[in-house]
């Protein structure tokens, strides 16, 4: 064990963790609507949230994400899964070609700032 980690950093890499992080994603709006959209891309957008939750969580358990940086990429996944459950909701359970375009670059912007966070000189102390 790392003495240089405190305890809860051994916690984001466990089964409950992962289990936590996937319920925060389903809690968000994501899951409830995914079976109501095209499915392989429903899935996709499902998956990548999921990714992308797990590199925040390992980010705070490697020390590389600071508190304020993961609570910060946190909320900005938050606004994404809802604004992906409100087009569904707005255009009838189903994400428009448009929309799923919007969503798949807004994805790929979250995941270079999750990157960035992790890459840059600041360090959880």
């Amino acid at each position: 064990m790392d003495r240089n980690l405190p305890p809860f950093a051994f916690r984001a890499a466990t089964p409950a963790s992962e289990a936590f992080f996937a319920r925060a994603v389903r809690s968000s709006g994501v899951m409830p609507t995914a079976a109501l959209a095209a499915p392989g891309f429903a899935q996709r957008i499902q998956q990548r949230g999921e990714n992308q939750q797990r590199r925040i969580a390992t980010g705070v358990a490697s020390g590389s994400l600071t508190a304020a940086e993961a609570a910060r990429l946190e909320r900005r996944e938050a606004r994404l899964n809802r604004e992906i459950a409100r087009d569904r909701r707005d255009s009838g359970g189903r994400l428009t070609p448009a929309e799923r375009r919007r969503v798949n670059r807004a994805q790929n912007r979250l995941s270079r700032q999750i990157y960035r966070q992790k890459h840059d000189a600041q360090r959880r102390r």
